[in-house]
């Protein structure tokens, strides 16, 4: 028989146990609304306030710079950097039953094996930085370590003493083959060349990793998130590493036997305006930035200004015959030195008499003062009018760091004066570069239409889109005023002093030289010293390439005859590589250089 003295104890422990699970079951919702219902909330606020959570950036790799063909230019690895914690090696060396696996007199040996140092070097590494700072924990032992030396570290499992931090570095195989034009990235991630103008294309997009981290800095198992890193896109270029190669080590020889400071040679595609090569001496190696003069690191074609003398000759021809004032036959008089009726005097590269020289013979001789007395034509602003849309003055369409301009005065805004009147007949008195110059012929080449000139091929994005450029033309001259100038150029590789030396067997070709004299800093001009110059084109009955060669100051041959043996070697070898077809048709008949 149950009494109420029995049921009262009962009572009260069915309530008690009513509490406790009713306050159970409050914590049970309230775990599950933080662990469960509200979790990430929770866990975005500790990592946010930095209570429990850590977050590591994951980096992308830089994306690649390849040539036409894929042949990979510049491209990103990781490298390992490996720090000692001179600290923990102490007070492990006094307590070996801390040392995990081996004794730090045998780990440093082990070490050492894979680091490619001494035993004796890395503990004194060690314990150098404990002598000056028994308290550091950071002592640097080798940077630059690759993948496998990492693994190897990695496997001696004498962590915590060896701690290992990764970073991508640039690296570019094909060494100096290109280097000016690649350019590199220096130790602030600031670029050069390529790396600077296409660094958007290049950049990847990092990553980033979350953890939580317990009391004792242990991860929280499940708590590690990471959003992947994407590597940057891939730049492709418009040249031809093989091509680039052969004309780097042929443009070297030949600047070292003139004796020159410096030398380009650039090739360019008449049809589509593309640059297949542009090599230097000397060459940037972007491995090693410090091998090379700080004034060379740019790419000479687009930094270098100059007065490019009779190079800009065709240029004067043609806008008189498009403007009609001549024809390749019209003829003037010329002696080798003349005083003109305004003051200026004008001379010519070598002594002759009174010549009657056609336009043509002008060219082939490169007589200053017939192109003086031609350019007279037309006025000055006209002539202004045909440099600039030659290009003098305005940058190619190619973005290039360090790009310069170079530059003509207006004679509309403030005239020329006397000397100046008659020198930019024949390239003085105004200042481009050397891709300005090719450019100039490629429009010429082209039946007088101008093609923008390009470097870049293509961008590959991070998200695998392709993305090219629309290349801009623009009619500059008529198609016969360009194929009476390229008869003309053809006549000077023919007639002209160089003709044996400038001969590619199977082909007809145009050429023309010049001479610049070189600005001394003080308004003058140097002693015996000018920066040279050729083009040729080929084949001249259907131009496909432009090729520019120049030379800064060479002392073995001061004219532009030093220049002749790398034009022919250069043509030579662009035509082999592109495979172009010998010329089918006979060159027409000799245009004559000299008239009654």
């Amino acid at each position: 028989m149950t009494t109420r003295a029995t049921r009262s104890p009962r009572r009260r422990t069915v309530v008690a146990l009513a509490v406790v699970l009713a306050v159970l079951g409050a914590f049970v919702v309230r775990l599950v609304d933080i662990q469960v219902v509200r979790a990430d909330e929770h866990v975005e606020d500790s990592r946010k306030t930095g209570n429990l959570g850590s977050t590591q950036p994951v980096a992308g790799n830089r994306g690649d710079i390849v040539d036409e063909n894929g042949t990979v230019l510049a491209s990103s690895k990781l490298v390992y950097d490996a720090v000692l914690d001179p600290k923990l090696i102490v007070t492990m060396e006094k307590d070996p039953k801390k040392a995990p696996k081996m004794l730090w007199s045998e780990a440093s040996e082990k070490i050492a094996a894979i680091t490619g140092q001494t035993p004796e070097q890395v503990r004194k590494i060690a314990a150098d930085k404990y002598a000056e700072n028994p308290e550091s924990q950071w002592a640097p032992l080798k940077e630059g370590l690759s993948t496998e030396q990492y693994l190897e570290l990695k496997d001696l499992g004498i962590a915590p003493r060896l701690s290992m931090t990764s970073r991508a570095v640039r690296v570019y195989p094909n060494g100096a083959v290109g280097g000016n034009l690649v350019g590199f990235v220096n130790s602030n991630g600031a670029g050069y060349g390529v790396e600077k103008m296409e660094a958007q294309c290049l950049a990847p997009r990092n990553g980033e990793r979350t953890y939580l981290r317990g009391k004792n800095g242990v991860i929280v198992p499940g708590s590690d998130r990471e959003t992947p890193a994407v590597d940057g896109g891939t730049v492709k270029l418009t040249i031809d590493s093989d091509l680039e190669w052969y004309l780097s080590q042929m443009i070297a020889e030949e600047a070292k036997q003139q004796g020159a400071k410096s030398a380009t040679a650039t090739v360019v595609e008449v049809k589509t305006g593309k640059i297949r090569a542009a090599a230097q001496y000397p060459a940037l190696d972007p491995n090693n930035v410090d091998g090379t003069p700080m004034n060379y690191w740019r790419s000479q074609i687009f930094s270098h200004t100059y007065e490019p003398g009779s190079t800009f000759k065709p240029v004067t021809a043609a806008t008189l015959i498009e403007e009609g004032a001549v024809t390749p036959s019209s003829v003037v008089t010329a002696k080798s030195r003349e005083r003109f009726p305004n003051g200026a005097n004008i001379g010519d590269a070598f002594p002759h008499p009174l010549y009657h020289y056609t336009l043509a013979g002008a060219l082939i001789d490169s007589s200053n003062v017939a192109l003086s007395k031609f350019g007279s034509k037309v006025s000055p602003q006209v002539r202004y009018d045909y440099l600039k849309k030659f290009g003098v003055g305005t940058p190619t369409a190619i973005d290039f760091p360090g790009q310069e301009t170079g530059g003509v005065r207006n004679p509309s805004v403030k005239p020329w004066d006397a000397q100046s009147l008659y020198a930019t007949t024949f390239g003085q008195a105004f200042e481009v570069t050397p891709i300005q110059v090719a450019s100039a012929y490629q429009t010429l080449a082209n039946g007088g239409e101008h093609i923008d000139l390009s470097l870049v091929e293509s961008c590959t994005d991070r998200d695998g889109v392709e993305h090219t450029t629309d290349v801009k033309k623009n009619r500059v001259v008529s198609p016969d005023t360009a194929a009476q100038v390229r008869r003309m150029l053809e006549n000077v590789a023919v007639q002209g002093g160089l003709s044996e030396r400038v001969k590619v067997p199977g082909y007809r070709i145009g050429i023309k030289t010049g001479t610049a004299e070189v600005a001394n800093g003080k308004g003058g001009y140097k002693s015996g010293l000018y920066y040279t110059s050729i083009l040729g084109v080929a084949p001249i009955e259907d131009p496909q390439y432009v090729v520019m060669i120049t030379m800064e100051e060479p002392t073995r041959i001061t004219s532009s005859a030093a220049t002749a043996p790398a034009l022919q070697k250069a043509l030579t070898q662009v035509l082999k590589t592109y495979r172009v077809a010998p010329s089918s048709k006979p060159m027409e008949a000799p245009l004559p250089k000299f008239g009654e």
